[in-house]
């Protein structure tokens, strides 16, 4: 196609005055262009008299992907501990829409995955028993109206989004009872379901997550995924889960080293690899009879919900034990409840913590600099407020300067905290190694757990300009036909480290707010291809900038 064509006149005017040495190319775009020159056409052009540049290939370089303000992902070094990396991480993987009564699909792991996700997550529920007699099944559909009244009444009440979630699903569609999973190799059993537990979330079977996860694992990266098991079953559909991950994954199921775990392996050595992040067994635990486990726990999950006063036997809710051979699968990624970083399970090799992001603000505030060390050499996960029951997401810079390694978050949204998703692991292989100073020692020393992340590395001062020439086929909003009636700028914010952060003082806004420190924007323009005139937005004089952690928006 004719680059003429393709580029309105008030894009070509201001490319004209850049030919022309008007307005010349800084250094590193003069050896980005000299660079799209030699790969194209074989050829260096040098400067002509004035800085003069051909114009015809300037309009080649600019039309073209090269032009892009988002540079190529750099080649990473993977010889480091895996904790020595950022991880693109997913939150409730299997949802589709709000937290609430959003779809689940197996869709939304091919997606995530697809687009360079290295960690997703599976909510894993009892599947529905074949002979559950008609008592049983009125129990649950009377469940299921009494959730529906209790979280309509509790919706206003926690949610932090400025949007109100959608309209819920008719009622009578909503309460229709799922068909249970028959396995391929029984018929005589059920198999564990995956959803969101104590919603009105649909649900899809464990297995088709698992054949999801195993098509779209490797296709983009061959660099390791974790799995995040929460588990809500009972041990005989544990015993099921365990069948179906290594019917569906085999050999990519991580395997166990010869011996102890004394240090995490590295991303390289873990090619291909899928690892499960999963609880450990409570050794001693007598196992019990299966059977017995599965109406048990689900007769205490239907008598769990709030305003259950018509339900006959009300039981307290008890966390499911783990099988030895589920958590067997958690090799280099045992998940342990979190009680301080002074527990002694904080030093096990191959622990994990997941931390809400208002816990992971209180951790931040009483322990900072402990923190900062512990996830250099062991690893964290954080997710979402349970109140973001549309979806919305954590401010993710804020914890990888905490150097947490997987900040998941809801793909489905795209927000601010997915666009600063994009701009740390946007073309790459979804790891990231992280800034000296933030890794672990290749030689295993144990560097001091009083250095926070303003100890050790240096801080920079950011002077940044960005101008504003022109724009052209910005769409029109829903309901508008003429362009006329369209006033269009561009807005610019700065995410950087905040002071707090270093000093291990309160954050601004519980660290909810996912604006930048810093502001600006142009004056507004007019149609859909506007006119800036070459309008400048400076940020001037920003102290305690790291590079790699700062983020354009």
């Amino acid at each position: 196609m004719n680059t003429l064509s393709i580029l309105s006149p008030t894009v070509l005017k201001y490319l004209k005055t850049i030919a022309d040495g008007g307005n010349p190319l800084d250094a590193h775009q003069a050896a980005e262009y000299n660079k799209f020159l030699l790969e194209r056409f074989r050829l260096q052009e040098k400067p002509k008299e004035h800085g003069r540049l051909d114009f015809q290939s300037l309009l080649s370089y600019m039309s073209s992907s090269k032009s892009n303000a988002l540079r190529p992902a750099d080649e990473v070094d993977l010889d480091y501990p895996i904790s020595s990396y950022f991880i693109s991480s997913s939150h409730n993987t299997y949802l589709s829409g709000n937290q609430l009564y959003g779809e689940s699909s197996t869709e939304a792991y091919r997606n995530v995955l697809l687009r360079g996700c290295r960690s997703v997550e599976i909510d894993v529920w009892d599947g529905e028993e074949l002979d559950s007699s008609d008592e049983e099944k009125e129990e649950k559909h009377g469940f299921r109206s009494r959730l529906t009244d209790s979280l309509s009444s509790r919706i206003h009440k926690h949610r932090i989004d400025d949007k109100a979630p959608e309209a819920a699903p008719a009622a009578k569609e909503s309460l229709k009872m799922p068909t249970p999973w028959r396995s391929p190799s029984s018929l005589l059993r059920a198999e564990p379901r995956v959803l969101h537990g104590y919603t009105l979330t649909k649900e899809v079977s464990f297995r088709a997550v698992c054949a999801a996860i195993r098509d779209a694992a490797f296709v983009t990266s061959n660099l390791p995924v974790i799995v995040s098991l929460e588990i809500h079953t009972c041990a005989e559909q544990q015993e099921v889960m365990v069948e179906i991950m290594r019917e569906e994954w085999g050999d990519m199921l991580v395997e166990a080293p010869s011996e102890v775990c004394t240090v995490l392996p590295s991303p390289a050595a873990l090619r291909g690899k899928i690892l499960v992040k999963v609880k450990g067994a409570i050794a001693g635990k007598p196992k019990g009879a299966p059977a017995e486990a599965l109406v048990k726990i689900r007769s205490e999950s239907s008598s769990d919900s709030e305003g259950q006063s018509d339900v006959k036997t009300k039981k307290t809710k008890k966390k499911n034990d783990i099988i030895q051979a589920l958590s067997a699968l958690g090799i280099y990624t045992h998940s342990y409840h979190f009680k301080n970083l002074s527990a002694p399970e904080a030093k096990i090799p191959n622990h994990v913590f997941s931390l809400s992001e208002k816990k992971l603000i209180e951790v931040h505030q009483s322990q900072g600099p402990t923190l900062f060390s512990h996830n250099r050499n062991f690893l964290m996960r954080a997710f979402p407020s349970a109140t973001r029951v549309s979806s919305s997401n954590l401010d993710p810079a804020l914890f990888w300067r905490k150097g947490v390694q997987m900040v998941a978050l809801n793909w489905q949204k795209w927000d601010a905290g997915m666009m600063l998703n994009e701009g740390m692991f946007g073309g790459g292989s979804g790891w990231v190694l992280k800034p000296k100073g933030y890794r672990a020692s290749l030689s295993g020393d144990k560097r001091p757990h009083t250095e926070n992340q303003a100890d050790v590395i240096p801080h920079k001062s950011l002077n940044l300009s960005i101008e504003v020439f022109a724009a052209q086929d910005i769409p029109l909003p829903p309901g508008t036909s003429r362009p006329d009636h369209l006033h269009p700028y561009v807005k610019c914010e700065l995410h950087v480290e905040k002071p707090e952060e270093r000093s291990g003082g309160p954050i601004p806004g519980g660290g909810r707010s996912q604006d930048g420190e810093h502001k600006r924007g142009t004056k507004f323009g007019k149609g859909i291809e506007p006119d800036f005139g070459g309008e400048v937005m400076q940020f001037m004089g920003i102290t305690g900038v790291l590079e790699e952690l700062s983020f354009v928006r």
